[in-house]
């Protein structure tokens, strides 16, 4: 029986530059097993430098697209930033989280790598994309102000947001896990727009449990 479920297909940005690319490569497969298991999913990594994750609950598609791309920011070298290309795409399919994600074949999996095709020809970092569902353009279009919200992330940012995320702390607690006052993680939440996101991440999630059409 299909079931809405999130699937989201991505790259690295420029892994061939990189001059570690064993740290690299082991900051990509570190955060995707820590995601897939926070979410309860299955993901595969492809062709290098690529990777599929997919996840049962569509409300944990763009908090798991956002932390994948801060914990490789958070661990960028000093003269290059890392990144990857992520397009999630949410659709009904029959799979299983017991299933193995090259196993599947349905239109939200082959939607989420076309998507991801069309960003290569482009400078976006992370799309949205729902399938075969009315008023999808307006929240393509504010994943849209993410993903360039994103981009300008020092690592330092992408530190503080991933821990805001996957801890979900205040403040207080964050300063003393990173070993900086209260007024320095919040000056760096401040320059990742936070409260932005924040905002942004929360209305998707109560959008995608409201609504499981």
């Amino acid at each position: 029986m299909a079931q809405r479920i999130a699937v989201l297909t991505g790259d690295l940005v420029d892994s061939r530059k990189a001059s570690d690319p064993q740290r690299l490569f082991q900051a990509l497969d570190t955060a995707i097993e820590a995601i897939t298991v926070r979410y309860g999913g299955q993901s595969e990594r492809y062709r290098g430098d690529g990777f599929q994750i997919a996840l049962p609950d569509p409300a944990a598609a763009l908090p798991a697209a956002v932390l994948l791309r801060a914990a490789l920011i958070r661990h960028s070298e000093e003269r290059q930033r890392w990144d990857a290309r992520i397009a999630v795409a949410i659709g009904r399919d029959p799979w299983q989280p017991g299933q193995r994600v090259t196993e599947a074949s349905g239109e939200v999996f082959v939607r989420s790598g076309q998507t991801l095709d069309t960003m290569s020809e482009g400078t976006a970092h992370l799309a949205l994309s729902l399938v075969e569902e009315p008023g999808s353009d307006c929240l393509a279009l504010l994943t849209r102000f993410v993903d360039d919200l994103i981009d300008g992330w020092s690592r330092y940012a992408a530190e503080a947001v991933y821990l805001s995320l996957w801890h979900e702390e205040s403040q207080q607690a964050l300063a003393k896990r990173l070993g900086i006052s209260q007024p320095s993680v919040h000056k760096r939440l401040r320059a990742a727009r936070w409260a932005l996101l924040d905002d942004y991440l929360r209305y998707l999630g109560q959008r995608f449990k409201d609504d499981p059409r």
